[in-house]
């Protein structure tokens, strides 16, 4: 659960930002608001931008987009960035193919933030960091905030940056996911540090609330049941990419992996639904594995979920806000007894 202080933190991180398409009150049994919260790692590929923002305005959902600093980078430009203990210019996810693909990723990624999403960081260069040391993760978290503030200027065209693009830059990036989930012990120390109030690294063996420690909100990607077995898998695309094909790309079997995972995102989000509603989290990437089944799946379960009594679909960054003003008021009704 969260703590007490955790309230008065997280009302001054959202300061600013959009309020929800619909607001998320109780409904009328006065149950908690099922969230449902949905997190794309990578956000890279202009295509999916454009279709992941469209997919949130007909389903009413908002997003957190982890974004790796890499895909504002052109390989041309690549030696300006260097990564803990790697060679010079090397990114496990590659650059950018040109300014122009940069520019409309900067298009896409201050249209988002406009429309309400959250814009977290992925780092940069897709690094396992596991071992790093807090220095190494400030070293990465520089490249990834200098990158960001920069962006349009080494795009080649300062005179498109928006008005408050640098401040968004420098002060609006609160939320993390490591990748590949690797969460070292030096990592909690350096994000705290560096000013992000909330990490989305861990993984749990089922929906958890949110919880505090060290200065910072962690989310957890849950384990939900999938396929006829049942057997657990982390609620995330690439999880179920290896359960269905080991990670090999199968086209064929695309609308079989479509209506297994769509299953899967179903059966967990009504056992929170009926029952205790604790938030539930899932996790994409900007890539469309086994000919686009998990996407597909993510749209249809949106569409049936978002607009459900009850019901909000959410942001990493809203579900603080969210929670934080339920655990509030539910202190001050306790002080009341």
């Amino acid at each position: 659960m969260f703590r007490s202080s955790l309230s008065t933190v997280l009302a001054l991180s959202l300061a600013g930002f959009p309020a929800l398409a619909q607001s998320p009150e109780d409904p009328v049994d006065d149950r908690p608001v099922q969230l449902v919260v949905v997190s794309f790692d990578g956000a890279h590929d202009n295509r999916l931008w454009t279709q992941s923002r469209e997919m949130a305005r007909r389903t009413g959902a908002h997003f957190t987009y982890f974004l790796s600093c890499t895909f504002l980078m052109t390989k041309e430009n690549r030696k300006s960035y260097q990564a803990p203990h790697q060679p010079r210019g090397k990114s496990n996810v590659g650059f950018a193919p040109d300014n122009a693909d940069v520019v409309t990723r900067l298009e896409h990624i201050w249209q988002a933030r406009a429309e309400g999403h959250d814009i977290g960081s992925h780092a940069c260069g897709h690094f396992d960091g596991a071992k790093w040391s807090a220095d190494d993760w400030k070293q990465e978290f520089d490249f990834f905030r200098n990158t960001l503030r920069d962006a349009w200027q080494n795009a080649g065209v300062p005179e498109r940056e928006p008005l408050e693009w640098r401040n968004f830059a420098e002060k609006e990036i609160i939320g993390f996911r490591a990748p590949y989930l690797a969460a070292g012990s030096s990592l909690n120390a350096a994000l705290r540090d560096f000013g992000f109030r909330y990490d989305a690294s861990q993984v749990s063996k089922g929906p958890v609330l949110p919880g505090e420690s060290e200065g910072l909100v962690h989310f957890s990607l849950p384990l939900i049941p999938e396929g006829p077995s049942a057997k657990p898998v982390i609620g995330m695309d690439y999880n179920l990419f290896v359960r269905h094909s080991l990670g090999i790309e199968d086209k064929k079997h695309s609308a079989k992996f479509e209506e297994r995972a769509l299953s899967a995102y179903r059966a967990a989000f009504e056992k929170q639904y009926s029952g205790e509603r604790i938030p539930l989290q899932l996790g994409f990437h900007f890539v469309e594995m086994n000919g686009g089944a998990y996407w597909r799946a993510l749209d249809r379960f949106l569409s049936e979920v978002c607009s459900k009594p009850g019901v909000a679909c959410v942001s990493q960054r809203e579900a603080m806000d969210i929670l934080a003003k339920r655990t509030k008021a539910a202190e001050a009704a306790s002080q009341t007894l």
